[in-house]
């Protein structure tokens, strides 16, 4: 697989797992059961199509910026740190708290270096994947560009390490060894829980557990929550489950969505690390085709995959095209709300026709 298509796969990845998870965010897995959406993964956001959340935008801003400023880790930090800025002014719908506070921070004249607040969350482990893939030959690059893309808005260094276990995998998607090499050493950033937590994935795949018996075992009750040693692991073990099964997008991809929980987020990084792997041949064309979004949409994604790899120029969408966009975004994930409040059998019933 070349640079590109590498790029390609990632971002297209990313962006099918967010839109298949989206509409789910937040139910719990007999939630998602009792609606009949654990046999039946489509888009279905609005008429059967999906729209993309800060998963897949911020993978896009880390892509600009490295882009931008591949040897320069200041002139990334301080263009991600805009890019976060303007990202916020256009009022984005779901953004997480941490990740919230810390941009507010960076608007208000905090430096990039300042402006991140102590928390796990799963921001910096959703945009880092496309970083390991960029600097695949040099993991000293990997982390210090991930320690700059997570420390802007998270500084918790769990938060921290989940982002580079994202990063590392998605840098070295088909050799499992060197992985898990990438994987134990990242203890030298928090020895407590990190290396608990990778002798229970290693244990899991090895007696070839359900995600749902290994979700358990981290102590997840109600669906994957957005604490990243909740959703990294639970991430890592689907991937690594299915890693020799040549239909492993289609089957993970519904697996990790069946749990619950963070759905968009989940789905996204798996996406991510997937598509890394397989490429984008691998993601069945029905999701692909279904994601309906302005102004980043999937031709965006392979244009921007271009610009990575050197072989197309790209310019970011006109910023008020993100304000209007994120208002009617707004609207329509306020719809599917009250959606949700239309009781389940009713729903089941209207998703077979």
């Amino acid at each position: 697989m070349n640079k590109c298509e590498r790029y390609r796969s990632i971002l297209i990845g990313t962006a099918v797992g967010d839109s298949l998870g989206l509409p789910a965010e937040g139910m719990s897995a007999s939630k998602i059961k009792a609606l009949g959406w654990n046999n039946n993964w489509k888009q279905r956001l609005i008429f059967g199509y999906g729209m993309l959340s800060d998963d897949t935008e911020h993978t896009i801003l880390v892509s600009e910026g490295l882009a931008a400023h591949p040897d320069s880790i200041e002139k990334f930090r301080r263009s991600l740190a805009r890019k976060f800025r303007w990202w916020l002014l256009a009022l984005p719908a779901g953004v997480g708290f941490a990740t919230a506070r810390s941009i507010v921070k960076l608007c208000v004249g905090f430096t990039p270096s300042q402006s991140g607040v102590f928390s796990a969350g799963n921001g910096p482990a959703m945009r880092s994947a496309i970083i390991g893939a960029y600097f695949d030959d040099a993991p000293d690059k990997v982390e210090s560009y991930v320690r700059a893309s997570t420390e802007i808005t998270h500084t918790d260094p769990k938060a921290l390490v989940g982002a580079l276990a994202i990063a590392y995998c998605a840098a070295t998607p088909n050799n499992s060894e060197e992985c898990w090499i990438r994987l134990k050493s990242l203890a030298v950033h928090e020895a407590t829980e990190w290396p608990k937590i990778l002798d229970k994935l290693e244990h899991a795949l090895r007696q070839d557990w359900e995600l749902n018996t290994f979700v358990a075992e981290l102590g997840v009750k109600n669906g994957i929550t957005g604490y990243t040693y909740h959703t990294v692991p639970s991430v890592l073990f689907t991937w690594f489950k299915h890693h020799q099964n040549p239909k492993s997008f289609e089957y993970s991809m519904a697996e990790i969505l069946n749990a619950g929980g963070d759905t968009d987020t989940t789905g996204a990084i798996l996406g991510a690390l997937l598509g890394a792997k397989e490429g984008t041949s691998s993601i069945p064309k029905r999701w692909k085709s279904k994601i309906h979004d302005w102004p980043n949409n999937r031709t965006r994604l392979e244009s921007l995959a271009q610009h990575l790899s050197g072989n197309k120029k790209y310019k970011p969408a006109f910023w008020p095209f993100h304000l209007f966009r994120n208002i009617f975004f707004l609207l329509v994930v306020l719809a599917h709300s009250f959606l949700r409040l239309v009781p389940s059998k009713l729903r089941k019933e209207e998703n077979k026709h």
